[in-house]
Order: C-alpha cells, then structure tokens, then sequence
C-alpha cells in the first residue's frame, strides 16, 4: 500500500476531497516523523508503539579487509504491535 492508497481510503471513508485527505494524511504523518525525530515513543492505541533505542558504540570488522573498526552510536526505530493488531493479523478464517 502507498500513499496515494492511504488518501484514497480516507478519502472513501470520510467523503473529504482528495486534496483535503492528503493534506490530512500528510500532516498525521508529519506530527509522527517530528515525534520519532525528537526521540520520543510514539504510541498508537490499538496498532503498535514505535520505539526510538539508542545503540552505543561498538567494535565491528570490514569484511572486505578484515580490518577491525568501530561501529559509531546512533538511534534506531523499532516497532512493536499492540496485542489487538497480533490478534487480527493472525486470525484464522474459517473455512
């Protein structure tokens, strides 16, 4: 699914005009990436939390050369579904 997907189901869902969906969307997504940009935890309620870890620095090797070098400290963006997205996503349908 792209973007253009998500306007479009907004769009369908909320009977807002294309431009005012991606406006929407476009701003949604904007107050989440400022957010995750900060450092802060990002948590969605009944979706998933999105979690910013800061990795420390630590030794690696070139595998190329073999030559030993450090891996320099940065943030990481992980994400952990809530339990209800777990249960939809795994619900068996029956035959």
């Amino acid at each position: 699914m792209t973007k253009a997907d998500i306007f479009e189901k907004v769009q369908e869902g909320i009977g807002l005009s294309k431009k005012e969906s991606a406006e929407m969307v476009e701003a949604i997504f904007a107050i989440m990436k400022s957010t995750l940009e900060s450092g802060e935890n990002l948590k969605i309620s009944g979706f998933g939390s999105f979690i910013v870890k800061q990795k420390k620095d630590r030794r690696g090797r070139n595998p190329q050369t073999g030559e030993s070098i450090t891996i320099e400290a940065r943030r990481i963006l992980t994400f952990k579904p809530s339990g209800v997205l777990k249960d939809e996503i795994n619900k068996q349908v029956s035959p």
